[in-house]
């Protein structure tokens, strides 16, 4: 249960902060409008409350754990927002990314 909490922690971090920072770029380099930047803005102060909310204490393993969420989030991010079409580099990429964060978010440890 704690990794399906974790997992689903992560999904709504990097809705939080992808989304944000889409709506930032979007607000400037789209001259979109400052409302859709400061929308990113909000956002992404959401996002780092998000992070509070694993059940692991380690600020550092979080935050490194996430980052292959993060890369993988941006690539579908880009599919579904954007229309980009990743290559199979991109998404090796990704899923390596993807198992560091299990690697380090879930692995077995003794004590900590």
């Amino acid at each position: 249960m704690l990794v399906l909490r974790s997992a689903a922690l992560f999904v709504v971090a990097a809705l939080f902060e992808i989304g944000g920072a889409w709506l930032v770029w979007q607000g400037v380099r789209e001259q979109r409008g400052w409302l859709w930047a400061a929308g990113g803005v909000l956002a992404l102060g959401a996002y780092g409350f998000v992070a509070t909310f694993q059940p692991d204490a380690h600020f550092g393993r979080i935050l490194a754990a996430y980052g292959g969420i993060f890369v993988a989030g941006s690539i579908l991010w880009g599919v579904v927002a954007d229309g980009y079409r990743p290559d199979r580099w991109d998404i090796a990429g990704a899923l390596v990314c993807l198992a560091g964060m299990a690697l380090i978010m879930w692995a077995p440890r003794n004590g900590s």
